[in-house]
This record gives structure tokens, C-alpha cells and sequence, in this order.
């Protein structure tokens, strides 16, 4: 389904808008530089160099004339809201800190920023490899019904560690389940037990080697484990966005699917996640950026547009890897993943 524009009477010439820099973020400059075989009851990776790749087609690109200026002025036009007004009584959402906390959170993203080209110094593995594995990890999380925070700290565990160890292909998947292994006793309450990993390996590992492999893992890692996800932004973007629930099940899987996508890497978690909703928000009809986000994220349209053009781009060569269409099927997540984005801004 293309992408319908929005209309809105309010909006006029960008060009003819001042910009005040107070309400952009330093960090709102772009920092962009320069299949696994699935027993119905047991999964085991495959990832063989001998598994092939098929391309997919281009996706369509249409720059309509005078799209960018029309399609992006209500972001200085409409009306800013406080997302935070209607909760500032109750002290489980911390409104007093939750502003400090962000800015914290965007200088760690960078601080902790895991580049593609990381994976040039693996000899024995590629992208696709990593993509597989990920792919495999969305179903053992389903699987075990953890929350979406485990799926995200478990892949930036795997990028981590990656970047600062070569791993030989037959273990390209122990770091995988044990990344998943500490990432659900960080953030579960009730974190999978350790023969249950096992047996999700089809005993490939044994719990002692899980065990070593956590240690070394987290001595590579200096067991700095905390990190600011995209996940972590998409919560606050998403209420600055006032989401409804068919938004927020696009959005989680749009952003779902980039953790199979290696490239992506070179943008921040934020712009990630700024990125899905600007692609969510175009594919429901709404307008494409709105004052309230451009407050709180911190980023104008015109800064995620080129983002999102390569989200769709990475998203749609992945289609080969099922995990993540296959679950946003499903009614429960609102069959979100029958949506076909294509690129009209």
C-alpha cells in the first residue's frame, strides 16, 4: 500500500518559517558516516556460506515537485503540546527528570554507537550471517513471550561484542543465545531458564558453554551492559507522536525490522526510531512531522527524511528473513506487516 500524503490547510512554506534554535537538540544534526532451518519444536541456525541471497527489486522512488516544503510545514505551524502535563502528578512517570534522562540517553547513544564496518574484521562471518541469527532470536523472543526491551539489548550485546572479538561461524550462534541469556536476566522478571536455551539450540551447546561464553562476553564488555536503545526513544517519540494503537504497531514493526539490517547501524537509536515513525505516520495519513515531535525528538523532517528512505531501503532487501514479518501477521499485532512502503518523499 503507497503511502498516502497529508493535507492540512495549515501548512505553508518552511522557507518562510524562522527556526528557532532553541528548540532543536545539538543532537539534531544527522550523524551518519560516510535461512536459518526451524524445527517446529527445536531451532538451530544454519548459517553455512553455501545459503543464497536472492535480490530483491529496487524499491520505487517518486520525488513529486514541491512534496518536501508542502508535506513538512505543519511542523512549525501547529500547536506544540506538553506530553507530560497530564501525568506530572504521578511520581512512577518521574516528569521532574524524565527531560534530564533523555539528554543523557542521546550522549551515551553516541558514546556506545556500534559502526557497520565493524564487521570487516570478522573473517569467518558477514552481515548475512549476523542478519540469520538475528532473524532466529526475533522467534526464540517471541517464543518466550519476553518484552520488546530484551530483543534490542540482546542485538546491541551481539553488535558489541562482535566489534571487539573475532568469532568463528560455529559460534556465531552461542554468542547469540547467550547475549539472549543476559539480556533476559537484565531486563525479565522471569528470564527463560538455562536448559530452555539449550533445548531452543537443539542441544548444539551445552549450559557450560553458555556459562563460559556469558563471562567472556561480559569481561570483553567490561560489563557495561546498559545502553539507550532505539526502543528507549520509540516510547517517548511515540506518546510525543499521540499514537494510536494501529500507529504503534506499525512503528514497533518498522523498527523491528531494521535489527536484521547491518547498515542501519550507522544511524543513532534515535534516529532509528524517528525514522519509524516518520514512516508510519506517512503510510496512516497523518502529517509527517508534527511540532510535538519536533520538540521532544529533537530532529526537523528534513533531518529523518534521508533516514527513512534508507530504512525502507534496508527493510525491504531483508525479505528473505521471516521472523519479524511472520510475527506482525499475526491479528494480535494488528497484521501490520501486510503494509508496502515505498518511497514518495
Amino acid at each position: 500500500m503507497p503511502f498516502k500524503k497529508a493535507t492540512s490547510d495549515l501548512y505553508v512554506n518552511p522557507a518562510k518559517v524562522a527556526r528557532t534554535q532553541s528548540n532543536v537538540n545539538e543532537n539534531s544534526r544527522s550523524f551518519k558516516r560516510s535461512d536459518g532451518n526451524v524445527n517446529d519444536n527445536v531451532m538451530r541456525v544454519d548459517l553455512g556460506v553455501q545459503q543464497t541471497f536472492m535480490p530483491q527489486p529496487a524499491v520505487q522512488e517518486n520525488f513529486p515537485p514541491s512534496a518536501l516544503e508542502s508535506d513538512y510545514s505543519y511542523q512549525f505551524t501547529g500547536q506544540t503540546d506538553d506530553i507530560d502535563a497530564h501525568v506530572a502528578d504521578n511520581p512512577l512517570y518521574v516528569t521532574d527528570y524524565v527531560d534530564d534522562m533523555y539528554n543523557h540517553f542521546r550522549q551515551q547513544e553516541v558514546e556506545k554507537q556500534v559502526l557497520s564496518n565493524y564487521m570487516e574484521r570478522q573473517q569467518y562471518i558477514n552481515s548475512k550471517m549476523r542478519a540469520i541469527l538475528v532473524d532466529w532470536l526475533v522467534e526464540v523472543h517471541l517464543r518466550f513471550k519476553l518484552v520488546p526491551e530484551t530483543l534490542y539489548l540482546c542485538v546491541s550485546l551481539i553488535d558489541r561484542y562482535l566489534s571487539k572479538r573475532e568469532v568463528s561461524r560455529t559460534k556465531l550462534q552461542l554468542v547469540g543465545v547467550t547475549c539472549m541469556f543476559i539480556a533476559s536476566k537484565y531486563e525479565e522478571i522471569y528470564p527463560p531458564e538455562l536448559r530452555d536455551l539449550v533445548y531452543i539450540c537443539d542441544n548444539a551447546y551445552t549450559k557450560e558453554e553458555i556459562i563460559d561464553m556469558e563471562e567472556i562476553l561480559l569481561r570483553t564488555l567490561k560489563y557495561r551492559v546498559t545502553i539507550p536503545s532505539a526502543h528507549t526513544f520509540l516510547i517517548r517519540f511515540l506518546k510525543a507522536a499521540h499514537a494510536d494503537k494501529s500507529m504503534v504497531q506499525l512503528t514497533y514493526y518498522i523498527l523491528d525490522s531494521t535489527l536484521q539490517c547491518n547498515g542501519l547501524l550507522d544511524f543513532l537509536p534515535s534516529q532509528l526510531a524517528a525514522a519509524s515513525i516518520f514512516v508510519a505516520r506517512r503510510c496512516i495519513g497523518r502529517n509527517t512531522w508534527s511540532p510535538t515531535l519536533l520538540k521532544y525528538s529533537g530532529y526537523y523532517a528534513e533531518d529523518i527524511a534521508p533516514i527513512a528512505r534508507e530504512v525502507i531501503r534496508e527493510i525491504s532487501s531483508q525479505k528473505e528473513l521471516k521472523a519479524v514479518d511472520n510475527k506482525y501477521s499475526s491479528k494480535r499485532y494488528g497484521a501490520v506487516s501486510k503494509y508496502e512502503f515505498t518511497i514518495d518523499f
